[in-house]
């Protein structure tokens, strides 16, 4: 996700979204599409995420999905109209969200300010590096030939 923001963020850049600020009111614009008129901070709030907490570490592979569609169609619609116009990119991101948003419906999906707030993806990270050292650790203190299938006999 955070490769394709950055590709949406050059986008939305070309297309006079300069300042912090705007580009703020930029990415709000698609969230509130995709969440139905929610903001970051309204998501933020309805995950019940403490303050650095961010809500991209927090989403489960649906909700993922849904975002990574938002942002690549965006920038795609960004770049193929040639906008370049910070308003008119920010009403083309809130409408791509909503589009996505009307498919989720279409096919009968949960929205996605009601699925469930995923463990944190830093959490998971840490988590999984942890347990590989701990298997390298194990594997590398195993006695010669314990992990043969043979018992060691070589036929």
């Amino acid at each position: 996700m955070k490769k394709h923001n950055k590709n949406l963020a050059g986008a939305a850049k070309q297309a006079g979204v300069i300042q912090p600020v705007d580009y703020a009111i930029f990415m709000d614009h698609g969230y509130r599409g995709l969440y139905g008129g929610l903001g970051m901070r309204d998501i933020h709030e309805r995950k019940r995420l403490k303050g650095k907490e961010h809500v991209l570490d927090h989403l489960g592979s649906t909700e993922l999905a849904a975002n990574l569609f938002r942002a690549t169609q965006t920038e795609e619609k960004l770049r193929r109209e040639n906008v370049r116009n910070k308003d008119h990119a920010g009403r083309i991101h809130n409408e791509v969200g909503r589009k996505v948003r009307q498919t989720i419906h279409e096919l009968g999906g949960t929205m996605p300010e009601n699925l469930p707030t995923a463990e944190s993806i830093k959490k998971v990270e840490s988590r999984e590096k942890k347990r590989l050292k701990a298997e390298q650790k194990k594997a590398l203190q195993a006695p010669p030939g314990a992990g043969d299938e043979a018992g060691g006999s070589g036929q």
